[in-house]
């Protein structure tokens, strides 16, 4: 199989017209940025970026000298003229965020649609997302995930979009403030109960860890301490599976029985013998990895 680059976006009247980059850069760890990110950065005209403070540091470490042109979302939408403007004269563009992928809870929607409505061509220059990099490392399922941004901060309506998503199949993902965190938690365990929760803090970052437990147990880790900082991720367990109706009363016994410190695989088989279900099946229904085979 041969692959090509695609050919150059040309214009009905003639003309080579510029191409958006849309480019992720490192959520913490400078390290963590690709070769292609590097020489795109290098060779657009003009870097779009949140805080040109932050983007700076990152270009100083790689020796990109690229002018810099503020974008945030204060000033996106008369940004996202000015981009195209750009573009239609033949340059090409990079946008960034301050770390991460763009878009993903940080500015670019409107420079992006407004691109793509004139015409232009945008590529994507894929590397560090924390909402990926979370899940990857959460011990979670990651067969099926929702990513829910981040959640209302007034309590009525965070508990209101928590019970709305409980049901869902999959493993639900928020972004958090860390002054708000400990009541989020305390909302998860109302509405969630024993279900599994992930907080990933500081992601790539010299302070980075995993709590992992359920939303009482990680609560009571991170009440303990003077302070909460930094970037979080919170991830939740999906809900068990309703094409079984064994399936909550399972997941119940089996947690119950981890709790009272039995080994994963005897409590796994233990509660598939109280509750009549397959030991197989168990395994399926829990979503834990196999490791007697």
């Amino acid at each position: 199989m041969v692959y090509c680059r695609p050919p150059p976006n040309i214009s009905t009247i003639g003309h080579v017209r510029g191409v958006l980059h849309v480019v992720a850069t490192p959520i913490g760890n400078l390290e963590d940025i690709t070769l292609r990110a590097i020489r795109v950065l290098k060779e657009v005209s003009l870097i779009a970026c949140e805080d040109t403070r932050e983007t700076r540091k990152l270009l100083e470490r790689y020796g990109i000298t690229t002018p810099l042109l503020s974008c945030h979302e204060h000033n996106e939408a008369a940004r996202a003229g000015q981009i195209a403007a750009r573009l239609e004269r033949g340059e090409s563009v990079a946008l960034v965020s301050d770390a991460g992928t763009p878009l993903v809870e940080d500015p670019g929607y409107r420079i992006v649609t407004l691109a793509l409505e004139r015409g232009f061509e945008v590529r994507p220059a894929p590397g560090a997302c924390s909402v990926v990099a979370a899940l990857s490392a959460s011990g979670l399922p990651t067969d099926s995930f929702f990513f829910g941004g981040f959640l209302p901060p007034k309590a009525g309506k965070r508990r209101a979009r928590l019970q709305e998503l409980a049901g869902l199949p999959a493993t639900l993902v928020f972004c958090e403030a860390p002054h708000r965190i400990l009541e989020t938690l305390r909302d998860c365990e109302a509405v969630f109960g024993s279900r599994r929760v992930v907080v990933a803090r500081e992601i790539t970052k010299i302070h980075e860890e995993f709590l992992r437990g359920t939303a009482a147990q990680v609560r009571g880790a991170l009440e303990s301490r003077p302070a909460v900082k930094g970037e979080i991720v919170l991830m939740v367990d999906r809900a068990p599976s309703e094409a079984s109706p064994a399936g909550i009363s399972l997941e119940l016994c089996y947690r119950e029985l981890l709790g009272q410190g039995m080994p994963r695989r005897e409590a796994l088989k233990e509660a598939a013998r109280r509750c009549g279900v397959g030991r197989r099946e168990a395994y399926r229904l829990l979503s834990v990895q196999r490791d007697d085979s």
